[in-house]
């Protein structure tokens, strides 16, 4: 799913036509999907707002090729002695703006960077906890995920290459520089990428709205994968086939169900005192 908040010209870079247009920079979507998911692939990350931005700057592992601040962030930056990667382009808050979606909170920042390295199943240490999405597809979401997988410091959060948002714009303003913190694996297919859970000895629990086990009364070991389906549709039926179990939050109102970025907030709160 790619992002649409960067949508205007680079500024210095004329007559460059915005990202996803026909004749732009872009080559096919179904190839630059591909591309994008490459550790090792030189494509477009964008990043704004302060946390965002400031997280990334923080984080070694990430390249930052270009930043865009105005004079009061620049001043902010100076005062928090926030060290630069790269030298800023020092513009007006109009500037970063127009690359934006008018409802984008950009705070007088805006970096452009490459995507982080993706590791992968087979490098994860079978400890801790893990959560596993299954094609949940709103970068708000996913970026809420992220930031209460960052607070309960999960070890990674497993994803699908198809049917995810891209670690960029609307995701990482959400996950508020969570993007830094907790590592994304990319996979392209999930019912194998569970099944290479397991035999790392991981424990799969699928969480299931119809579920007959309470995931507080289930008993629960580290190393733990917790899978969260999208909302609405849930698991995929391959997907609650392969876990160890399924399990459901029983919630004592009469709405049975939660938005899923509050659901992984509940399940990993019950998770983390049950492996402690």
């Amino acid at each position: 799913m790619r992002e649409r908040e960067w949508r205007g010209k680079r500024p210095g870079k004329p007559g460059r036509k915005p990202y996803g247009t026909p004749g732009g920079t872009r080559r096919s979507a179904g190839r630059d999907a591909r591309r994008e998911r490459r550790a090792d692939a030189q494509t477009d990350v964008i990043l704004y707002g302060w946390h965002t931005v400031t997280a990334a700057l923080a984080n070694p592992q990430r390249r930052i090729r270009r930043l865009l601040a105005t004079e009061n962030a620049m001043r902010r930056l100076a005062e928090e002695n926030i060290a630069l990667k790269v030298t800023p382009e020092v513009v007006r808050p109009g500037a970063i703006d127009a690359l934006l979606t008018p409802d984008a909170v950009h705070q007088g920042l805006l970096a452009e960077a490459d995507p982080l390295p993706s590791p992968s199943i087979e490098d994860m240490d079978p400890t801790g906890i893990v959560l596993v999405l299954d094609q949940i597809t709103d970068p708000h979401n996913v970026g809420a995920i992220l930031r209460t997988a960052a607070a309960f410091a999960v070890a990674a959060i497993v994803t699908t290459a198809r049917h995810s948002p891209d670690a960029t714009g609307v995701l990482a303003k959400s996950a508020s520089g969570a993007l830094e913190l907790v590592p994304i694996v990319i996979v392209q297919n999930l019912a194998r990428a569970l099944a290479g859970l397991k035999e790392r000895g991981f424990l799969t629990v699928g969480l299931d709205s119809g579920a007959a086990d309470d995931l507080a009364a289930t008993e629960l070991r580290a190393p733990l994968a917790l899978v969260l389906g999208a909302e609405g549709k849930g698991l995929r039926q391959l997907t609650g086939e392969t876990c160890d179990r399924l399990a459901r939050l029983d919630l004592p109102g009469e709405i049975k169900s939660l938005n899923v970025s509050n659901a992984a907030a509940l399940a990993l709160y019950i998770a983390s005192r049950a492996t402690v």
